[in-house]
């Protein structure tokens, strides 16, 4: 699941270092429309639905934080 995911970033954008990048939100590396773009592909990938309530600093901010997000919302389904 992680490489699916790191494929899906990377595509999104091949000019971050995703593996070490731990603030993407905080630091305005990822803007509102890499976070609408990732989120409709992770909802497509990952069968999951995120909605308003998820889009937190704290569930973008590194690749871990978004495997965690998906990992949770797929076992609550």
């Amino acid at each position: 699941m992680k490489e699916q995911l790191m494929s899906i970033l990377e595509e999104l954008r091949p000019d971050v270092d995703f593996t070490k990048e731990t603030a993407l939100i905080d630091d305005g590396v990822l803007d509102s429309f890499d976070i609408v773009s990732l989120v409709g592909e992770l909802n497509d990938n990952f069968g999951v639905e995120i909605n308003v309530d998820d889009l937190l600093p704290e569930n973008f901010n590194s690749a871990d934080a978004m495997l965690e997000l998906i990992t949770k919302m797929q076992e609550n389904d």
